[in-house]
């Protein structure tokens, strides 16, 4: 994303023109936007005319609005962004409070207008025009007849292309069917391959499938490449990886991405960091569950003793409608800054976003918020070396509510013990007392 100005005062109320360059821009914009920001930007409007006669008549035109934003919508596959609201300037051919729909386009101008302009707005500005933070990885998942071609950038895993083939069964004397519809499944991934991807930018190409057939893909690909001298293909062989997936679904990334082939492979690329530091915050977790935190109050707690090395956080935290609320995060996120510690903003869309909201979802603890902090005593460059360990407060209202479900559970599993106990007692008493019926002889 290109920026054209920037002005902003003291007080933090600015402007910030910007021209999104490519379809991950969007996303940077997604996250820069609020309810009740303006934006400044150039759309298409139909207006009516009415001539001396009172014949009407329509057309489209082109003109500048301002708008104060009231609904944000966010298309993640296609990377489009509408902002819905109320016109604050008038014009020509708009009315002031009149409600209008900007579609914001690549390679066209706008503006953004803040209150205030907080140090993660801040810092999301920086990080979406550098010209460096572009998608380094691509990744080919698939299996018989399905394919996914995506690009894993820092803060997004964007799916560029689904090849969805049916493929035949193999029959008796009959293969051919087979595996002429397997050679069509192998040209379409190749020609998704070379449509879809930027050789110049990606690092490392991820083929990856169950069974032998990445192997398969890849040989074909290499031999078309020679039969009909593809040149991007020849001169790219070496980014080219192959991992082994147990599906080729795409959600078979995460387990891609934590493979230790890869990890070599990608030590330089951006969309490694992400998973590097949450698979840290898994391993302190298990290994010393004392230095690793998660819900709200906690890791305030814990950065009230600044405790944190590592602070963990969600994006999705700061588009939080309530002003209040959104400030809360900021803050905390200045104070660990401040005290010298590392924070980490997740993104959503990016696969270890992903898995973070899955491990939300799988935790039934009171107050659990996205946020975690990876915790020491003694700051050092290993978070996990420290033996001082900062402990935040029990809330006791909810340790005693689970105390006495706890208790309460215990003692109706005593009684109903002393129940049946006593209930088996008395059988083994009733079986010893009732007198063994003798067989009477008949008399003849």
């Amino acid at each position: 994303m290109k920026l054209v100005g920037k002005v902003i005062e003291k007080d933090g109320r600015g402007v910030v023109n910007l021209i999104p360059e490519e379809p991950e821009d969007m996303w940077h914009i997604y996250n820069l936007i609020r309810v009740g920001d303006s934006v400044k930007a150039s759309t298409m409007r139909k207006v009516q005319n009415e001539s001396s006669t009172g014949s009407t008549s329509s057309n489209r035109i082109r003109t500048k609005l301002t708008i104060s934003i009231e609904n944000i919508d966010f298309d993640t596959q296609a990377c489009v962004l509408r902002l819905k609201g109320r016109n604050i300037e008038e014009n020509h051919y708009v009315k002031t409070g009149a409600y209008h729909t900007l579609d914001l386009e690549i390679n066209r101008k706008f503006s953004i207008y803040k209150d205030e302009w907080d140090s993660v707005a801040l810092n999301r500005l920086e990080t979406a025009c550098d010209i460096n933070k572009n998608a380094d990885v691509a990744a080919i998942i698939m299996q018989e007849g399905l394919a996914y071609i995506c690009l894993i950038t820092s803060n997004l895993t964007i799916t560029r292309a689904k090849i969805d083939v049916n493929i035949p069964k193999k029959r008796k004397g009959n293969i051919k069917q087979y595996e002429k519809s397997l050679l069509r499944f192998y040209e379409l991934i190749m020609q998704g391959l070379l449509r879809h991807i930027n050789f110049d930018l990606i690092k490392v190409i991820l083929i990856a499938s169950p069974g032998f057939i990445r192997d398969q893909f890849h040989k074909y690909l290499f031999e078309e490449a020679l039969k009909n001298d593809i040149k991007v293909l020849k001169e790219n062989r070496n980014k080219f990886l192959l991992v082994h997936s147990s599906s080729g679904f795409k959600h078979s990334l995460k387990e891609i991405l934590s493979s230790p082939a890869v990890i070599s492979k990608m030590n330089d690329t951006k969309a490694l960091s992400e998973i590097k530091t949450l698979e840290t915050f898994y391993n302190t977790l298990m290994v010393d569950p004392d230095k690793a935190l998660y819900g709200v109050k906690h890791v305030e707690k814990a950065n009230e003793n600044q405790a944190i090395e590592i602070l963990l956080i969600s994006d999705t935290l700061f588009r939080s409608t309530e002003l209040k609320e959104r400030k809360r995060y900021v803050q905390l996120v200045d104070s660990v800054k401040e005290n010298g510690g590392c924070v980490q903003i997740f993104s959503s869309m990016h696969i270890s976003g992903e898995q973070k909201r899955q491990t939300i979802s799988s935790n039934k603890i009171c107050d659990l918020k996205m946020s975690y902090a990876v915790m020491a005593g003694t700051r050092s460059s290993n978070p996990l070396s420290s033996s001082n360990i900062a402990q935040p407060e029990v809330d006791m209202k909810n340790f005693l509510k689970i105390l006495q479900r706890t208790e309460a559970s215990q003692k109706a599993l005593t009684e109903t013990t002393i129940s049946l106990e006593k209930y088996i007692a008395n059988l083994e008493g009733f079986q010893e007392v009732s007198p063994k019926r003798s067989r009477k002889k008949r008399k003849v």
